[in-house]
C-alpha cells in the first residue's frame, strides 16, 4: 500500500520537473518580446503643425504672412497593413488670422495611402475635401527625425492641388512637423 503513495509522489515530481524546464525565465520572455518583429496591423496617430508657404495659380503666387496668416493643426490615425503600407484619415483645421482677428475658416478631410520609402521616409498620397468647396489630393513626403520607443518627432513636405468651388487650379507647398505615437 506504500509502495502507490510512492509511485505517486515519484510521478508527480516527474511531471512537474519536466514543466519546470519548460518554465522561461523573465529575461528570457523580456528579450524574446524586444526581437520579435511589429505585429500587424498597426494603428498610430499624430499631432502636428502646417505652415502653408506658398500657392501658384494661374494669378500671382500668393504666400502665407501676406495680409493674413494660416495655420493648420493636422492629427490623424494611420493603420499599418504590413511594414510598407498602410491607410490614413487625418483632419487638418485651418485657422486664418487677418486683421487682428482669427478663426476657423477652412477644414480638410484627407483620406490615403501610405507607403514606407525606407530611411525614415514615408509617402502619403491623400484625397482633399474642404469645406471651402475645393477638392484635389496632397502628396506628402515625411520624415521621421527622431524616434523614441513610444513616439517619434517628423518632418513633413506636403502639396496640396486643389480644384474646384470656381477658382482656378493651384498647387501649394508647405511646412509641417509633429509628434507620432
Amino acid at each position: 500500500m506504500h509502495y502507490r503513495y510512492l509511485l505517486v509522489i515519484a510521478l508527480t515530481a516527474f511531471a512537474n520537473s519536466g514543466a519546470r524546464a519548460q518554465v522561461k525565465q523573465p529575461e528570457q520572455m523580456t528579450q524574446q518580446i524586444h526581437n520579435a518583429p511589429p505585429a500587424f496591423p498597426k494603428i498610430t496617430g499624430y499631432v502636428g503643425i502646417m505652415h502653408p508657404i506658398v500657392a501658384f495659380s494661374k494669378d500671382e503666387p500668393h504666400y502665407n504672412f501676406d495680409g493674413a496668416y494660416v495655420v493648420g493643426l493636422p492629427c490623424g490615425i494611420n493603420l499599418w497593413k504590413s511594414n510598407a503600407v498602410g491607410f490614413s484619415m487625418e483632419f487638418v483645421p485651418l485657422i486664418k488670422a487677418s486683421g487682428g482677428a482669427s478663426k476657423m475658416n477652412n477644414f480638410i478631410f484627407h483620406p490615403g495611402a501610405l507607403f514606407r520609402l525606407g530611411h525614415g521616409f514615408v509617402l502619403a498620397t491623400r484625397a482633399a475635401f474642404e469645406t471651402s468647396g475645393r477638392y484635389g489630393f496632397t502628396p506628402v513626403l515625411n520624415k521621421t527625425v527622431v524616434k523614441r520607443a513610444n513616439s517619434s518627432y517628423y518632418l513633413a513636405l506636403p502639396v496640396p492641388v486643389r480644384f474646384g468651388n470656381e477658382q482656378p487650379t493651384s498647387v501649394s507647398i508647405g511646412f509641417q512637423f509633429g509628434i507620432a505615437f
